[in-house]
């Protein structure tokens, strides 16, 4: 009974030692990772707004090739 006491004990030591191993090294190591992750984000958008702008931009009407005649002008004035 004691060896499994003792196992059990050597395991949740290991458990702590390495959660606080991986404490340090994101705290040790946090600006390095939130830079990395936000130039990964900065990437992924601008690649990404391209076609998303040609998604949103309405379709261009065809310009015809002539006009009709000009339009005379009224003989009477607006006001």
């Amino acid at each position: 009974m004691q060896k499994i006491i003792n196992v059990m004990a050597v395991f949740s030591f290991c458990v702590s030692g390495a959660t606080a191993f991986g404490a340090w090294y994101l705290y040790k190591n946090s600006d390095t990772l939130i830079e990395q992750a936000r130039e990964k984000a900065v990437k992924e958008i601008s690649e990404a707004i391209p076609g998303i702008i040609a998604e949103l931009m309405p379709a261009m009407p065809e310009i015809p090739n002539a006009t009709g005649g000009a339009v005379p002008p009224s003989s009477s004035l607006p006001f």
